[in-house]
């Protein structure tokens, strides 16, 4: 299975569009998204191209391809006009090896670590920094932000497939990759 992971759109139809045709480009079978999905939130500036409305029809037209979790930016309205799950605070996937803890960041997080086993995954979204990190009992990850990165990051997503994590700009360009099979981060 191949599965794209994308967190961070804050409303940004421009970006959102974007995703999507990487979403295409990349023939992903599951669309994984991290949380805070319509709202730019108080401590972010509006992202270009912002337009909550269209990007509430570009993924409520895929939603049969969504899996999400729920951002610090998530509330009980973006529920009631998302056709898939936004809700849930964490998910735990395993599409082969290792498990996957896929959360937003802002509560379960590298200082706040949920239950993880030996070789877990944690996965989060919420500081709009792609970062790779093994920290010998578990790998934390982060794609990045799909409008608003930070600290000099591009606007980027991950694509995961058969052991293999691969950080990609919106263009699709690879810079970074991580395969759990040799444990090992190249850039």
């Amino acid at each position: 299975m191949r599965v794209l992971i994308a967190s961070d759109i804050h409303g940004s139809a421009s970006f959102c569009a974007r995703l999507m045709e990487a979403y295409g480009r990349e023939r992903a079978d599951r669309l994984l998204l991290l949380g805070d999905l319509l709202y730019h939130g108080p401590r972010n500036d509006l992202p270009d191209g912002y337009a909550p409305k269209k990007v509430i029809s570009m993924l409520n037209g895929m939603k049969n391809s969504i899996m999400c979790v729920r951002g610090n930016c998530e509330a009980e309205v973006d529920q009631m006009v998302l056709e898939f799950p936004v809700m849930a605070d964490y998910g735990v996937f395993s599409f082969g090896e290792p498990v996957i803890y896929a959360t937003h960041g802002h509560v379960w997080n590298e200082e706040n670590l949920p239950p993880l086993k030996q070789g877990d995954i944690l996965l989060c979204g919420h500081t709009h920094i792609p970062k790779c990190t093994d920290h010998g009992s578990y790998v934390y990850m982060n794609p990045g932000s799909v409008s608003i990165p930070k600290e000099g990051s591009a606007h980027s997503y991950m694509i995961y497939e058969n052991g293999v994590f691969t950080w990609k700009t919106l263009d699709g360009q690879a810079y970074m990759e991580y395969k759990t099979q040799r444990k090992g981060i190249s850039q």
